[in-house]
């Protein structure tokens, strides 16, 4: 199980594409399909509009993280082919990721990455919490926060 972690978190990272001016990260959605297990464009463009229609109800813009463009493939002959593809962001592969097929072990993966990251982020912020609230008790009445003074005024 943790070599198949590595390797998809490493094949992941391996196809971001940097812009170098601005360090923005992107990658192509036809690459990440064969990552995330998906065998044909038509499915896994469903899985894309599903994250779409998610990236809209969580109030983004779409466009910002759903890039449509278009690309050459190479086929079989030799010649190239136009096809539609996306750019995406890095929150908008984590959408792929929630809206896609629990069945696909990298779906899996993907979830339990960006869940155990939530839940380390929430671990970060109620130690913070914690910190804070120890070192308001340890201050002078006179300089606690406003809200300190408002519950000790309704005891």
């Amino acid at each position: 199980k943790k070599e198949l972690i590595v390797q998809l978190h490493s094949r992941f990272e391996q196809l971001v594409h940097r812009e170098e001016e601005s360090g923005v990260e992107s990658w192509l959605a036809r690459d990440l399909q064969q990552v995330l297990g998906y065998q044909t464009w038509r499915s896994f463009e469903k899985v894309i509009e599903k994250a779409v229609t998610a990236c809209e109800k969580a109030g983004y813009e779409p466009s910002d993280h759903f890039v449509e463009v278009g690309r050459m493939v190479p086929l079989g002959s030799g010649t190239e082919r136009p096809v539609s593809d996306y750019m995406l962001t890095r929150y908008a592969c984590y959408l792929i990721a929630q809206n896609g097929d629990p069945a696909k072990a990298p779906i899996a993966f993907a979830r339990g990455e960006a869940r155990a990251r939530a839940i380390a982020a929430v671990g970060d912020v109620k130690k913070v919490e914690r910190r804070v609230q120890s070192e308001q008790k340890k201050l002078p009445k006179q300089v606690r926060p406003l809200e300190s003074e408002e519950s000790d005024a309704h005891e």
